[in-house]
């Protein structure tokens, strides 16, 4: 699992529209989607929320994992902010539709235990919890918390979602899992004791330490 800090979009009116090229490179994006919409849409009714996680999780994955096989820096350096905001467009859309649905099934307790909703609901859950905003982090992450150590709760989920809220809140990110662009490539933001990182990382079942991490981001496009 990744963590990449996104940057504020421009509003419509600032953006230009998109040249044919800028437009073909990110139609994948929309087109997975679609795709994905139209395989659960012909599928039974979810027999339970269980399985209707696990299909909105697909839904959250789908459109990032094409996009981040989009190098958007061939395109003039004047079409980029416009193909940025429109690339994201319809994952965005996605997430929005996730959301609601999500927070309209929250149990009493809080979260979608991992011993009743099973190991891939669980994920889900947090990734669409993930992908949201500051509001709901702030309200899922001292829930998390507790859970870690009962095993209801996968720690490295909880790593990634406390160092985006640390970061959105202006603090130091502990686990190091969230990456910033800085000169064409992915790095680190913001870390807590850098010395300490990597037990951290152990400690909350991060399967690596933090450089092999950050090695992982050499096989991304060059981000602007």
């Amino acid at each position: 699992m990744i963590g990449i800090l996104l940057v504020a979009l421009l509003s419509a009116s600032d953006t230009p529209p998109l040249g044919p090229r800028a437009a073909e490179l990110i139609a994948p994006v929309r087109q997975a989607l679609d795709a994905e919409r139209k395989t659960q849409a012909a599928l039974p009714p979810p027999a339970n929320d269980s399985e209707k996680l696990e299909r909105m999780g697909r839904l959250d994955q789908v459109g990032r994992r094409v996009l981040t096989q989009i190098d958007l820096s061939v395109l003039p350096p004047e079409e980029l902010k416009a193909a940025r905001k429109a690339i994201w467009a319809p994952i965005e859309e996605a997430d929005a539709e996730n959301e609601r649905a999500l927070l309209a099934m929250v149990p009493p307790e809080g979260w979608f235990l991992k011993s009743r909703y099973g190991d891939r609901a669980a994920k889900a859950a947090f990734n669409i919890v993930q992908h949201s905003n500051l509001d709901l982090w702030r309200r899922f992450v001292p829930v998390l918390e507790p859970l870690v150590a009962k095993g209801e709760v996968d720690g490295q989920s909880y790593g990634l979602m406390y160092d985006r809220l640390a970061l959105n809140e202006g603090r130091p990110q502990r686990y190091g899992s969230q990456m910033v662009c800085k000169d064409g490539r992915y790095v680190v933001d913001t870390l807590e004791a850098p010395e300490a990182v990597d037990e951290r990382r152990k400690a909350m079942g991060f399967l690596t330490p933090l450089a092999e991490y950050v090695a992982t981001f050499a096989k991304y496009p060059p981000c602007n």
